[in-house]
């Protein structure tokens, strides 16, 4: 992530919440190494297909590495099984991708971040489309619509993506502070919801989940300028969804200081489970109502979990059986012996992500 490493300088001071053991069939919050990631490695998420295998990309190929970025495959054992090569990319510029989600048809979907893209692809015949790229925007003081309130110029960073009403895909942009929306229809990115609490300057808006019960979309925020926190601090925002569109949004919860909260699942029992990719190196376990229930570690940095690995910018927790799948981005450090993807007890399962029948693009759009 971007400027990760300005969060150094910053006070540590009460961050150390306990946390409790519920015995299972493992222990609650064990850790075991899933799988390692070989370079370019900086995975991000890790996704779990509708065939059962999981997923996950070179979400950042390190500074001035001309290779393209990788998708990759794992049995449900945790054994490498393809890998594919991204194409198109621009070499020249920060790349990398994340495999953020999958369609109807069992196509992966992708964001990739040198140019922006929206992309499938498909693991039966290993063919990559583009539907779509998202657009640079304009600050809002320059008078110009639709803008982004950030308060600098930023290349869109197409982040995570949820499925949501009639088949239209929601992707955060982590620098623009804005949400995409994606019609089956068109297939062209709208601003379909922009917010200064979707502002974190260097450190942008990550997770985002549709809850169909709920009729919101929860969404993580790394850190905080409108005032509302401390700058430093990041939330879990709730987004209501009206029939014409988004409606307010208010804050479920607010995070410790440097904790950076990103990719995150949602229990049966409606408990948010979210990682914390900044120095606190942590998961969080949060009640339907904001309430902040258990960290893991107990001690806060280190990311000291148990396993061969600790946790080193764990990434996001993607429900697997009763488990939750991290994976660490290592963004400060950058250390190739820490990027693997962990599997971690937490006693319950997880909601199944939402798929409507229409979650897909349309035959005949042409990619870019």
């Amino acid at each position: 992530m971007r400027a990760l490493a300005a969060l150094v300088a910053l006070s540590l001071l009460g961050l150390a919440t306990p946390a409790s053991g519920v015995a299972a069939d493992r222990e609650k919050w064990d850790t075991r190494v899933f799988a390692m990631v070989e370079e370019p490695g900086f995975p991000a998420y890790a996704n779990v297909g509708r065939n059962g295998r999981l997923y996950a990309g070179t979400y950042t190929n390190p500074q001035g590495d001309s290779t393209r970025s990788l998708v990759r495959e794992w049995r449900a054992d945790g054994t490498l099984q393809r890998t594919w090569t991204v194409p198109g990319q621009d070499l020249s510029v920060d790349h990398g991708v994340q495999v953020a989600n999958a369609d109807r048809r069992g196509r992966l979907v992708l964001l990739e971040k040198s140019k922006a893209r929206v992309m499938t692809l498909s693991t039966r015949t290993g063919r990559f489309h583009t539907w779509a790229r998202l657009p640079d925007l304009p600050t809002c003081d320059s008078g110009e619509t639709p803008c982004s309130p950030n308060a600098v110029d930023a290349p869109a960073i197409p982040n995570y993506a949820t499925w949501g009403p009639r088949g239209a895909l929601f992707v955060t942009d982590y620098a623009q502070a804005v949400i995409w929306k994606i019609t089956r229809r068109t297939q062209q990115p709208k601003v379909w919801f922009t917010s200064a609490q979707l502002d974190g300057s260097d450190f942008g808006t990550t997770g985002i989940v549709y809850r169909p019960r709920q009729h919101d979309f929860l969404i993580s925020q790394q850190t905080t300028s409108d005032g509302s926190a401390d700058p430093a601090s990041g939330k879990l925002l709730q987004l209501e969804l009206r029939k014409k569109g988004p409606g307010p949004i208010s804050t479920l919860w607010t995070s410790q200081p440097t904790d950076l909260p990103d990719g995150f699942g949602i229990g049966r029992s409606g408990h948010i489970y979210i990682a914390m990719v900044g120095l606190t190196q942590q998961l969080v376990e949060i009640s339907p109502t904001g309430q902040e229930l258990d960290r893991f570690p107990d001690v806060p940095i280190a990311g000291e979990n148990g396993s061969r690995i600790p946790f080193d910018s764990p990434s996001n927790a993607t429900f697997h059986g009763t488990t939750v799948l991290v994976a660490n981005q290592s963004a400060v450090q950058g250390d190739a012996s820490h990027h693997a993807i962990l599997r971690v007890e937490v006693g319950e399962r997880g909601r199944t992500p939402y798929l409507p029948r229409t979650a897909t693009f349309r035959a005949g759009r042409t990619g870019g």
